[in-house]
C-alpha cells in the first residue's frame, strides 16, 4: 500500500508542475500570435522590413511552441491517467471500490467451471484480477482463466509473473498507455481487417504524374513571376484544377484505405508507445524474452513501424479537411504521395500487426497476474507435479479479505475422492470454490492463496450452480444431468479435478441418494480426484466400499450460548451436528 501512496504523491506533484508549465506555454503561444499580427500590420501600413522579420520569426516560434504545447498536453493526460490508476488500486486495497471491468461478456454457462466458480461477472475473479485496458488484453486474460495450461507453459508464466510483479512502475505505465488508447473490439477488428486486406496499388503512370505535374506547376508560377505575359499564370491555374480533378478520380481509392481504419491514428500511436516500453525493458524470464523478440522486423523495432504507420494514417486522413486538402492537392497532389507511402508500408509490414498487438495482450494478461502477486505477497507459486496429486497447506479463497479468510489443508492422491458433509452455512461451498479458484490460478501460472502448494494442474469440472433454462424448456434436473454427462465424457478422455456440490437437487431424496452414490462409484472407477459435498449422511457409507479411494471430511457447527458458531475448519469424518432445526426455532419459523 505504501508504495502506491508514494507513487501517487510523486505523480501528483509532477502533474502540478506540468500544468504550471502548460499554462505558461499557452500564454507564450497567445503572445506570439499577437506579436505576429501587430508586426504584419506595421509591415502592411509602413513597409518596415524589421516588422516583417520579427513577425516571421514569431510565426516560426509559434509552430515550435505549438508542438511543445501538444507534447505537454499529452504528458499531462499520461500523468492524470497514472494518478487515476493508482487511486483506483488504493481504493481497491482498502475495500472501498472494485472499479475494474468484470468480464461478464466472457461468461459461458455450459463451461466446465467458469459459471460455477464465479470466474466472470460482478465481484468475480476476473474483476479482481483485471488490469487490462485493450480489447485483446481483456480477451487474453479471460481465455487464460478458461483453460488449464500444460506444465511447461505454466512454469514459463510463473517466471514471467514473478519478474513482472517487481516492476510496479513499469506495469502502471503500460496500463496507463493502454487506457489512453481507448481501444474497443470494433477498433481492434478494424485494424486487423485493414492489415489483412490486400494492399491496393497506385498505377506507375499516376506516380509519375504526381511528381511531374507539381514540378510543372511551380515552373509556371516562376515564369509568371518573371514574365509580363499572363499566359503562364493562366496555364498554372488550369494545371492546379487538373491536379484536383486527378485527386478526385482517386478519392474512392483513398477513402477505401481509410474505411476500415477510421480514427485509429491515436490508438496506433498508443500501441507504439506501449511496445516502446516493452522493447526498452530488460527481462530475464524466458516467456518475456520470447515476447520481446517478436518486436523486431526488418531490423527496425515494432514501435518504430507503428509510429510510422500512425503518421501515415494522419497524413492520409487530412483528405477529410476540405480547405487544407484543396491547396495541398492542387499544388503538390499531396494525397497521391500519402496514399502511395501508406500502401507501400502496408505491403511490407502489415502482416506483422496482429502479432505485435498480440504481444501487448499477452503482457497485459501477465501484468494482471503480476499485480495479484504484488498485492498479495503471502500468495505462493505452487510446485508442479505430474503424478495426479494435489497438496495444499493453508489454502484460502483469494477473494476473501485476509482478516476474514479461514484456511485449510487438504491432500489428494491419485484416485483420491472426498465426501464432504456439513450443515448449511458451515463453509462447504466456499471451500469447494477455494479449491476450484486456486486450481484455475495455478493452471494459468499465477500464484495461489496458500502457504504451501504442490499441484498437478488438471482440467477442472464443477457442478455447483446450475439453473433452469426457460428458453430451452430445460429443467434444473436435466441441466444437472447434462453437466454430469459432460463430466463423464471428460473423465473418459483424461484425469480431471472434480468438484460437486449437492448434486441431483432436482429430484426426490431417495432418487437423489441413489443417484449420488452411483455417480460417486463411477467417478471412483475412473480414478478422478476431487470432492462431492452432500447433506445426505448415508452417502458417506460409500467410503466403506472404497476405503483406499474414498474418505469422509466435514465442517462442523457448534451451539454456544444459544448461538450457532462456525469455525469453517475442515475435519476428518462425518458431520454430526445439525443447524437447520435450531435456526428455524430460534427465528420463530417452527
Amino acid at each position: 500500500m505504501q508504495a502506491y501512496i508514494s507513487l501517487k504523491n510523486t505523480y501528483s506533484h509532477q502533474l502540478i508542475r506540468l500544468k504550471q508549465t502548460h499554462t505558461w506555454i499557452s500564454i507564450v503561444r497567445i503572445a506570439l500570435v499577437f506579436i505576429a499580427l501587430i508586426c504584419f500590420y506595421f509591415f502592411i501600413t509602413s513597409f518596415e522590413s524589421g516588422a516583417f522579420i520579427i513577425g516571421l520569426i514569431s510565426i516560426i516560434a509559434f509552430v515550435f511552441v505549438l508542438v511543445w504545447h501538444r507534447k505537454k498536453s499529452a504528458e499531462i493526460l499520461f500523468k492524470e491517467t497514472l494518478v487515476t490508476i493508482i487511486s483506483q488500486e488504493i481504493a481497491y486495497l482498502e475495500n472501498k471500490e472494485l472499479p475494474f471491468e468484470n468480464g461478464a461478456d466472457y461468461n459461458e454457462t455450459n463451461h466446465p467451471y467458469t459459471y460455477d466458480l464465479d470466474i466472470f461477472g460482478y465481484r468475480s475473479l476476473f474483476q479482481h484480477l483485471n488490469r487490462t485496458a485493450t480489447y485483446l488484453g481483456k480477451t487474453r486474460l479471460a481465455n487464460s482463466l478458461k483453460h488449464i495450461l500444460p506444465n511447461e507453459a505454466i512454469e514459463k508464466n510463473q517466471q514471467a509473473i514473478k519478474e513482472l510483479s517487481e516492476k510496479l512502475t513499469w506495469r502502471q505505465e503500460i496500463l496507463a498507455r493502454a487506457k489512453m488508447a481507448n481501444d474497443t473490439k470494433e477498433i481492434y477488428t478494424s485494424i486487423l481487417t485493414w492489415s489483412t486486406k490486400k494492399a491496393g496499388e497506385v498505377p506507375v503512370y499516376m506516380r509519375i504524374i504526381s511528381f511531374v505535374f507539381p514540378v510543372a506547376l511551380f515552373i509556371l508560377f516562376g515564369m509568371a513571376a518573371i514574365s509580363d505575359s499572363g499566359i503562364y499564370m493562366k496555364a498554372a491555374e488550369i494545371l492546379f484544377v487538373v491536379n484536383l480533378i486527378i485527386i478526385g478520380l482517386h478519392l474512392k481509392t483513398i477513402k477505401a484505405e481509410l474505411f476500415h481504419a477510421d480514427k485509429i491514428e491515436v490508438i496506433i500511436q498508443q500501441y507504439s508507445l506501449i511496445l516502446e516500453k516493452i522493447e526498452g525493458e530488460t527481462f530475464s524470464a524466458a516467456r518475456l524474452i520470447e515476447l520481446k523478440d517478436q518486436l523486431l522486423h526488418a531490423d527496425i523495432s515494432a514501435s518504430a513501424h507503428l509510429n510510422t504507420l500512425s503518421k501515415l494514417f494522419a497524413h492520409v486522413e487530412t483528405i477529410n479537411n476540405a480547405v487544407g486538402s484543396l491547396f495541398m492537392n492542387g499544388l503538390f497532389m499531396y494525397h497521391i504521395h500519402s496514399l502511395q507511402a501508406l500502401l507501400k508500408w502496408k505491403e511490407r509490414h502489415a502482416f506483422r500487426i496482429a502479432e505485435w498487438i498480440s504481444v501487448i495482450g499477452e503482457i497485459e494478461m501477465l501484468n494482471s497476474y503480476a499485480n495479484l502477486s504484488y498485492n498479495n505477497p503471502d500468495f505462493i507459486f505452487p510446485a508442479l507435479r505430474t503424478d495426479y496429486s494435489i497438496q495444499l497447506t493453508g489454502a484460502g479463497h483469494p477473494l476473501i479479505d485476509k482478516k476474514k479468510r479461514i484456511c485449510n489443508d487438504v491432500v489428494f492422491n491419485t484416485g483420491n475422492f472426498i465426501i464432504l458433509t456439513g450443515s448449511n452455512m458451515s463453509g462447504k461451498s466456499t471451500f469447494l470454490r477455494t479449491l476450484g479458484v486456486n486450481m484455475v490460478l495455478a493452471g494459468a501460472g499465477a500464484p495461489v492463496c496458500a502457504s504451501a502448494a504442490q499441484i498437478h494442474p488438471l482440467p477442472v469440472i464443477v457442478s455447483m450452480r446450475l439453473s433452469d433454462s426457460l428458453s430451452d424448456s430445460e429443467s434444473y434436473f436435466f441441466a444437472e444431468v447434462k453437466r454430469l454427462k459432460q463430466l463423464m465424457q471428460m473423465l473418459d478422455e483424461q484425469m480431471c479435478f472434480v468438484l460437486l456440490d449437492e448434486i441431483l437437487r432436482g429430484t426426490n431424496s431417495d432418487d437423489k441418494r441413489i443417484g449420488t452414490i452411483e455417480v460417486i462409484k463411477k467417478i471412483v472407477a475412473k480414478n478422478a480426484i476431487g470432492i462431492v459435498a452432500t447433506h445426505d449422511l448415508e452417502v458417506c457409507n460409500t467410503t466403506q466400499e472404497y476405503p483406499e479411494k474414498l474418505s469422509n471430511k466435514c465442517f462442523e457447527v457448534q451451539i454456544i450460548n444459544d448461538e450457532l458458531v462456525f469455525d469453517y475448519k475442515l475435519r476428518e469424518g462425518i458431520c454430526k451436528n445439525k443447524s437447520a432445526t435450531f435456526l428455524m426455532k430460534k427465528m420463530g419459523v417452527i
